[in-house]
């Protein structure tokens, strides 16, 4: 046996192994169950093989992207203004990988804009997997996915659309037609504004001779702003209108914009995002003057899903790394897994990670089912607003929950853990915060005719599937009879966190009993049935914590 030197101080051992390379698709029950249910098994084979790449190459490139934080050159040696991003060369490959496995673009690459059967689930899926590795680049992905059925609305912008959604990415900073791939960001938030938009200020002047349009103003938040280009709200003379602003003109000139600065963020850290002033940019408009907002509501549906699987993905990957931390550990004589209070813990992460992936995905499947079926229309509406405020409530406790598991090791930056931490509260934020989306759910409920009637039959299939679910939806029917007889949505709105939060979580469940989940009693259990307390690691002890940790994750 070898011997260290005599004044050796450090051992390495009682140290859990690498985590990666893993298979994503192999450690995950819920998203194969998720898309089997779903009916994408076409789409198959490309999930998978970008579940290996994102358990391996995605994940070692998230590190590096990281690390190094874009910068922002205002101007060049010369003194020139050029208003260029520098990126780590990591995360020109993580958008390279992405575009190239249809991240961006999978739902739409048919012709005539209209997306293969099952091509919306299996995207969802491509963005899940992507997320879990790397969160920041996922913004640029999902506003270019998001944008390219709006352009598509629009005959001229049509080819801005197709590259759009090509499986191509070129970082070169040149004009549209030099180019066979174009990524987009955009423009919508104000200081004076935030969520307000129809407070938005910059001003859009019609050009003469033509359909384009001069921009001035600033924008607070200008997201991606390498991208090729923006879409941005501004005041026309027919009122508040979404406007595509490229980076460079047809001849190859910067457009009219500075960049001030980078946003010095809590997290997401590999993406930049700017503030802007236009200086008489130009842009074309995107529909009609007037109907800015309506415009970009036809974007939310899809931005708000992608809120929803990224809060999905960092609890699934944060679960996995506690989990495979524990099985590796050994505390007081025996693994940490192997603690009945923190086996307690692990499976109660479990309940929640499957049930937050099980649901994304079924949304998703909504979603797909929309552009031909308005009752899924009206759900998709109602799920996506109550989605993303749940899943995305819930994912900054529940990463840190999986730290804790981790102990000083979840803290520090050699772990991934930190990194989700930091990214968990993104995507409550984005696309609308907490109290936006509940709102949501109440105007939809009052103002669109198939919302309420939608939601109805959603609690009755809910209802029939499960004791405890009956009795949830037949309160929630009771809270939602109430309010219609008291005014409506204005009488719930002092009560609409806990509507939404009752409805996330019965529609969990029964999503969880609909695609045959074996969780699917324990989370009812636990979530529905008053079995569970305020914190992680409080479900009833004679559940079979065991078999929940070997489907969380196999050995």
């Amino acid at each position: 046996m070898h011997e260290l030197p005599p004044f050796e101080t450090h051992r390495v051992d009682n140290t859990p192994p690498p985590f990666e390379p893993r298979d994503l698709w192999a450690d995950d029950a819920a998203l194969r169950e998720g898309l089997a249910h779903a009916g994408v098994a076409a789409h198959a084979g490309a999930v998978q093989d970008y579940a290996r790449l994102a358990g391996d190459e995605l994940y070692r490139l998230g590190f590096d992207a990281n690390r190094d934080r874009p910068r922002l050159r205002t101007h060049d040696r010369q003194g020139r203004r050029i208003d260029t991003v520098e990126f780590h060369p990591a995360y020109h490959r993580l958008m390279e990988l992405a575009k190239a496995h249809g991240v961006a673009g999978l739902s739409w690459h048919a012709a005539a804009g209209e997306p293969p059967p099952g091509a919306q689930v299996a995207r969802a899926a491509l963005s899940y997997l992507h997320h879990q590795a790397e969160a920041g680049t996922s913004c640029p992905l999902t506003m270019t996915h998001a944008a390219v059925p709006v352009l598509r609305g629009v005959p001229a912008l049509r080819e801005w659309a197709d590259k759009a959604a090509a499986p191509y990415y070129d970082p070169r900073d040149v004009a549209m037609a030099d180019k066979r791939g174009l990524p987009r960001g955009m423009g919508m938030t104000e200081k004076r504004g935030g969520s307000a938009v129809r407070a938005n200020p910059p001003t859009a002047m019609p050009l003469p001779g033509g359909d384009a349009y001069a921009l001035v103003g600033h924008k607070w938040f200008f997201s991606a702003p390498m991208s090729d280009g923006f879409l941005v709200l501004a005041q026309a003379p027919g009122g508040l209108t979404c406007l595509l602003m490229p980076r460079r003109l047809d001849d190859g000139a910067k457009n009219a914009f500075r960049l001030v600065r980078l946003k010095d963020k809590l997290g997401d850290w590999s993406n930049a995002s700017s503030e802007v002033e236009f200086c008489g940019a130009r842009a074309w408009p995107v529909g009609a003057e007037g109907r800015g907002v309506q415009t970009i509501i036809a974007m939310v549906m899809l931005t708000r899903l992608d809120c929803m699987l990224g809060a999905a993905a960092e609890v699934r990957m944060a679960l996995a790394h506690a989990l495979h931390h524990a099985r590796h550990r050994v505390a007081f004589g025996r693994p940490l897994v192997a603690h009945p209070l923190m086996a307690n813990v692990l499976a109660d992460l479990s309940l929640e990670s499957e049930a937050a992936t099980a649901f994304a995905l079924h949304v998703a499947a909504a979603v797909e089912r929309s552009a031909g079926d308005p009752q899924a229309a009206a759900y998709a509406r109602i799920a996506t607003a109550a989605g993303k405020y749940w899943l995305c409530r819930r994912a900054p406790a529940l990463v840190n929950e999986a730290q804790e598991c981790l102990g000083g090791a979840g803290y520090v930056e050699e772990s991934i853990l930190p990194r989700l931490y930091r990214q968990a509260p993104l995507n409550s934020i984005w696309e609308g915060s907490g109290n936006i989306q509940c709102l949501d759910v109440l105007r939809a409920l009052e103002r669109e005719p198939g919302a309420m009637p939608a939601l109805r039959f959603a609690l009755e299939q809910a209802a029939a599937r499960h004791p405890l679910l009956e009795r949830e939806a037949s309160r929630l029917q009771g809270l939602l009879a109430g309010a219609e007889q008291q005014g409506g949505a204005e009488a719930l709105e002092p009560r609409a966190r806990l509507l939404v939060e009752r409805l996330a979580l019965l529609l969990q469940a029964s999503t969880l009993f609909a695609v045959g989940s074996s969780l699917a009693g324990a989370f009812a259990r636990s979530r529905l049935g008053g079995e569970h307390g305020l914190a992680m690691g409080t479900l009833p002890t004679d559940l079979d914590f065991d078999a929940i940790l070997e489907r969380a994750l196999p050995l």
